[in-house]
């Protein structure tokens, strides 16, 4: 752009001709409709309407209700974390004990140990929901807003994935039931249960679970999503390489693995928890497909976290109340 000198003369203003034509029309439409009001032509309209307009039209006024939850939700959730604190065992690796307590037998024999403390989760849930975590996560960079369900190829091998997690999980509870009661013997056990199988077909699971929630979520929740499949057969192969190489890690039985394992698990659990709850909330609320930014889903968040430790909390309280103890029920083993 040239710099307008001191004394010289200004530079010309250039008007379009279209504009010039249009605002010509616009005078000539007034004087044939002999009216003082000025008509606006559509070509000027289109151009110089104020876009306040539009923004006021797409963010409708939270309702009452909407603003007094805005207050009343963060409050909500810090008091549940607090209980959470509060009620469950001491300790770090206690705290994750009370998320798997919830939803987890944590039977001693079939979770994987760290100096003879068990995990958070038994293998076959600590398989489950560290992948499912995993999982969560590695869509979310990788496939952003993509909002369809997988092809049908990719689905057929997450249901085989949920077939092996359901064959395996039904043999080895015949097997518990037999070591712990004596009965069903009559019912033959296809093959002994081991952890290695439980910590594969939980994964597999928690991959499916994963890749069915995540598009889900993302239909839910924006305005504008993508309209491809979350997940294809690339992503689901990378996915469940990386899996594959951290189950192998976890059969090691090294602390440098397992405690981060303790951690994910009882993580994914909780982020499983969470995501659908708040997309309950977001249901309710009736606020589906109106979120451009994930800055907006605070709310949500924090809704989805306090219903979330909340059940954790009254299946724990429930549970201990019945056993007595933080360990897996008693009289179970094998």
């Amino acid at each position: 752009m040239t710099a307008f000198k001191p004394g010289a003369s200004p530079p010309p203003v250039r008007i379009p001709i279209r504009f010039i034509t249009h605002l010509l029309e616009c005078y000539r439409l007034m004087i044939k409709k002999g009216s003082s009001r000025l008509i606006i032509h559509p070509f000027l309209a289109n151009h110089f309407q104020p876009t306040y307009n539009v923004a006021m039209q797409t963010q409708p006024q939270p309702s009452k209700f909407e603003t007094i939850a805005s207050w009343i939700v963060p409050l909500a959730a810090i008091i549940a974390v607090a209980a959470w604190f509060i009620i469950a065992p001491e300790g770090a690796l206690g705290k994750l004990d009370a998320i798997g307590y919830a939803v987890c037998h944590r039977i001693d024999e079939r979770s994987f140990q760290i100096d003879d403390r068990q995990l958070p989760l038994c293998a076959r849930c600590t398989g489950e929901f560290y992948a499912a975590g995993i999982a969560l996560l590695f869509q979310a960079v990788v496939s952003g807003r993509r909002s369809q369900l997988p092809s049908k190829g990719v689905l057929a091998i997450l249901v085989a994935f949920f077939l092996a997690f359901g064959i395996d999980g039904t043999n080895s509870y015949i097997y518990l039931l037999k070591q712990t009661s004596g009965g069903l013997e009559q019912i033959p056990n296809l093959y002994v249960p081991n952890n290695i199988l439980r910590l594969f077909t939980g994964s597999g699971m928690g991959i499916a679970l994963a890749s069915v929630l995540f598009p889900v979520v993302n239909q839910t929740l924006w305005r504008t999503a993508d309209n491809r499949p979350a997940l294809g057969f690339k992503q689901l192969g990378i996915l469940s390489a990386i899996i594959v190489i951290i189950n192998l890690l976890i059969l090691t039985d090294s602390p440098i693995v397992l405690y981060p394992i303790a951690y994910i698990s009882a993580l994914g659990t909780l982020s499983l928890l969470v995501t659908v709850f708040g997309i309950l909330w977001i249901i309710i609320m009736k606020q589906d497909n109106t979120f451009d930014h994930p800055r907006q889903l605070w709310l949500a968040f924090a809704s989805g976290l306090t219903l979330a430790l909340l059940l954790v909390l009254g299946i724990d309280l429930l549970r201990l109340q019945f056993t007595g103890t933080w360990n897996g029920f008693p009289g179970m083993t094998g």
